[in-house]
C-alpha cells in the first residue's frame, strides 16, 4: 500500500487539502502514467448505480483507494500485486446510515472488528450517546480509532439530542456554535443527529426550540443533513410539519402504511430490522417499484446480538427474504444511504476515488460473505477478523465519567411520607415504555414516615441517578410491573437512554445503594446484587457506555449477568411496546428515553424538574407522592 501514497498524505482523516492531492494522483493512477499497488479479478461485480453485474472485472487500487475499474486485463498501467478472486462476486461495502455504535458497547476499534466480516465497513454514527456523557470531547472520541488505523470509517452526527430536552443536564450542551465548529472542523461530520424532541421544535414556547432551531440553522449552514426522528408520529399534519421543519429522515417507522405517508412528504425512510420484514412486504403489496429513498439501519444492536445475527449483512438478508431483489437490498446499504448522507465521493460504490471497501461473495442469493476488504487490504477471511486491532490507551476524559460524588445510602433512595400522612398516601407510578397522556396513581402504605412498595402489586421502586455533577443527587418513584420481587435484590445500568445516568430498580433500597456503588468503583456497565453481594458485573469503562475489549470477552460477562439474573424473580406487566417481555428487564436502559413518544418519565432531579418527574412532551410536573387533592 505504501508504494505509491508517499507523495501525498495519509487519508485515514478526510480533509479538503488532503483530498486534492489524493485526487490529483488517483487521475494519474487511473491513467497508468503512475503505478498502482493492487489489481484484484473478479468473477461478476455489482454496479450499484445501475443494479447491474459486470462479469470478469478488475478494481486497481492505489493505497486505500480505488483508482480504476473495468475489463480485467485492460488497466493500462503497471500494477505492484495482482489478486485473483473470479471465483466471487463482490459488492461495495456496506454503510450504516444511522447507527449508535455504543449499543455495541465496544469501542469503535473493537466495534470495527466485530462488524467488518458481516461486510459493515463505514457507519454514520449518531453521536448524542457519547455527547451526553462527554459533549467536548465528541468529535475527538469518534476520530480516534480512525486516526490509530482502524479500516472502518466513522461518519459522526454531532447530537440534537444533547441534552435530550431541557429538563435534563449533563455532560454535552450543543447549541447553534458546537454544531457549526464539528460541521466546519471535519469534512467526514455529515449533518446533525436525529432531532429527536419534536415539541421543542415546533413549539415557540419550549425551553430548548432555540437551542435545537440553532443547531438546524448551523447544519444548513455547512450544508449538512437534518437527520430526523418521528416516533409516534402518524398524523398527516404533523407529518407534513415535520418535513417542512427540515427533517431529512425518519427511522422510526413501524408499519407500511406509516413509511408511504412520510415517503409521500419527501423524508428518506430508515427502516429497522425489528419491522422490517412487515414494512417491506406491505410495501410491495401497496406497488412499492421505486427504492431509492429508502436505506437500511440498525440503530442499536448489542454485541451479543451482533455476533449471533451478524450486522448490516443481517438487515440487508430480512429485506431479500421479505421480497426484495438482492441488488436492490445492497442499494439499501451501500449507495442509497451514501446518496443521502452526501457521502459519495468516499463510500458506497466500487467507483475510483471511493476507498477499497469491497464485500466478496461465495453466494449471492444467500448474501454468504467469503472475505471483506476496507481501505485497500483484506480485513476478514469468512467470520475471522484478521487485520490489526490499533491499541488505544484511552485518555481519563474517557474512562473517568461516573461522578456521583460519594458512597450513597439506602436513605438516598427512600420515599419520605408526604406532610399529613401517616397511614397511607396516593403515589405516582409509571411502568416502563409508558406513552400515555396521565400516569397511573395507587394508594401506598406508609411505615416510619416511609411510603413503602408493593410487590404484591408488582409495584417496586426506580431511581434515576445523577453521574455527571458530583452532588449525589437522586429522582425515584415507584413504577409498575418491572424490577426484582426477589427480595434485597437490585439491578443498576450507568446505560440509559439518551441522556446515560444510572437508573436502579430494585425490592430494597439497601439493594440499590450497593448497586449504584459497584457502578460508581467500576466507572459504568451492569451491576446485580443480592443480600448484599454483587452477583454480576459487566465493565463499561469507557464513557460507561463501552469496554476497550474483544467482543468475545464482553459476551462472557453478559452471559454471567444472564445466568445470575435466572435466580431472580423479575416482575412483568404487558406495556405499550411490544419489545417489552417477561424475564430480565435488559430493555429498562431504553425506558428512560424522553423522546416522542414519550410523556411522563423520570430524569435526574434539574431546575425545571426538582423531583425529576415531568412530562416532557409540556414541561407539566408533579409530585411523586401526596395526599388529598393538590
Amino acid at each position: 500500500m505504501d508504494s505509491t501514497m508517499t507523495d501525498f498524505p495519509n487519508d485515514l482523516l478526510i480533509n479538503a487539502r488532503d483530498e486534492v492531492a489524493i485526487r490529483k494522483h488517483l487521475a494519474l493512477v487511473a491513467l497508468g502514467k503512475k503505478p498502482a499497488d493492487t489489481a484484484i479479478r473478479v468473477g461478476r461485480l455489482l454496479d450499484v448505480y445501475g443494479r447491474n453485474w459486470h462479469e470478469d472485472q478488475e478494481i486497481v487500487i492505489s493505497g486505500r483507494r480505488i483508482a480504476w475499474v473495468g475489463p480485467a486485463g485492460a488497466y493500462p498501467g503497471e500494477v505492484g500485486e495482482r489478486i485473483d478472486r473470479s471465483h466471487l462476486s463482490v459488492v461495495p461495502g456496506f454503510g450504516e446510515v444511522h447507527k449508535h455504535i455504543e449499543s455495541s458497547h465496544l469501542t469503535p476499534e473493537w466495534e470495527a472488528a466485530l462488524v467488518l466480516p458481516f461486510g459493515c465497513t463505514w457507519t454514520c454514527e449518531a453521536s448524542h450517546e457519547f455527547s451526553n456523557v462527554d459533549g467536548p470531547h465528541n468529535l475527538e472520541f469518534w476520530m480516534t480509532a480512525r486516526a490509530a488505523g482502524s479500516p472502518a470509517k466513522i461518519f459522526p452526527l454531532p447530537g440534537s439530542a444533547v441534552p435530550p430536552t431541557a429538563y435534563e443536564h449533563g455532560g454535552g450542551h450543543f447549541g447553534y456554535g458546537e454544531q457549526l465548529k464539528f460541521m466546519t472542523t471535519n469534512l467526514a461530520v455529515s449533518g446533525l443527529d436525529e432531532v429527536m424532541d419534536w415539541p421543542a421544535v415546533w413549539n415557540p414556547e419550549n425551553p430548548s426550540h432555540e437551542r435545537l432551531w440553532g443547531m438546524i440553522e448551523a447544519t444548513f449552514e455547512a450544508r449538512g443533513v437534518v437527520e430526523g426522528h418521528a416516533a409516534g408520529m402518524r398524523a398527516i399534519d404533523d407529518i407534513n410539519a415535520f418535513a417542512g421543519a427540515g427533517m431529512a429522515s425518519d427511522h422510526e417507522a413501524w408499519t407500511a402504511e406509516e413509511v408511504a405517508d412520510k415517503l409521500r412528504r419527501g423524508l428518506f425512510m430508515e427502516l429497522r430490522p425489528h419491522s422490517l420484514t412487515d414494512m417491506v412486504k406491505g410495501l410491495l403489496e401497496r406497488g412499492q417499484q421505486d427504492w431509492s429513498n429508502f436505506a437500511l439501519c440498525t440503530d442499536d444492536r448489542s454485541c451479543s446480538d451482533t455476533m449471533k445475527l451478524g450486522a448490516t449483512d443481517h438487515n440487508v438478508r430480512l429485506a431479500i427474504q421479505a421480497g426484495l431483489p438482492m441488488e436492490v437490498a445492497v442499494q439499501m446499504v451501500t449507495i442509497n444511504p451514501a446518496r443521502h448522507m452526501r457521502l459519495t465521493p468516499w463510500v458506497g460504490s466500487i467507483s475510483p476515488g471511493r476507498y477499497a471497501d469491497l464485500v466478496f461473495l461465495d453466494d449471492e442469493a444467500t448474501l454468504s460473505i467469503s472475505e471483506v476488504w476496507a481501505d485497500g487490504m483484506q480485513v476478514s477471511k469468512g467470520r475471522e477478523y484478521i487485520a490489526e486491532v490499533p491499541t488505544i490507551d484511552w485518555p481519563q476524559w474517557a474512562r473517568q465519567t461516573v461522578n456521583i460524588g460519594r458512597d450513597l445510602t439506602a436513605a438516598d433512595f427512600a420515599i419520605a411520607a408526604p406532610e399529613g400522612a401517616t397511614d397511607s398516601c396516593k403515589a405516582a407510578l409509571l411502568r416502563p415504555f409508558h406513552w400515555h397522556d396521565e400516569f397511573i396513581t395507587t394508594d401506598l402504605s406508609i411505615v416510619d414516615g416511609l411510603v413503602q412498595r408493593d410487590d404484591s402489586r408488582n409495584i417496586t421502586k426506580f431511581a434515576i441517578v445523577d453521574r455527571f455533577s458530583g452532588t449525589a443527587s437522586v429522582s425515584k418513584m415507584f413504577w409498575l410491573g418491572t424490577g426484582p420481587k426477589t427480595p434485597n435484590t437490585a439491578l443498576a445500568c450507568s446505560m440509559g437512554h439518551d441522556k446515560h445516568n444510572i437508573w436502579a430498580v430494585g425490592s430494597s433500597d439497601e439493594a440499590m445503594a450497593l448497586a449504584v456503588n459497584a457502578l460508581q468503583e467500576q466507572q459504568g456497565g451492569w451491576a446485580l446484587v443480592h443480600d448484599g453481594k454483587v452477583l454480576a458485573r459487566v465493565n463499561y469503562e469507557i464513557g460507561g457506555l463501552m469496554t476497550c475489549r474483544p467482543a468475545p470477552e464482553l459476551d462472557k460477562e453478559m452471559l454471567e449477568l444472564y445466568a445470575q439474573g435466572e435466580t431472580i424473580e423479575w416482575m412483568y406487566e404487558p406495556t405499550y411496546s411490544p419489545r417489552w417481555w417477561a424475564g430480565f428487564p435488559e430493555r429498562l436502559a431504553f425506558a428512560t428515553l424522553t423522546c416522542a413518544p414519550w410523556r411522563w418519565v423520570l430524569v435526574a432531579p434539574s431546575p425545571l424538574a426538582p423531583e425529576g418527574f415531568v412530562n416532557v412532551q409540556n414541561g407539566q410536573i408533579h409530585p411523586i407522592v401526596w395526599c388529598g387533592k393538590l
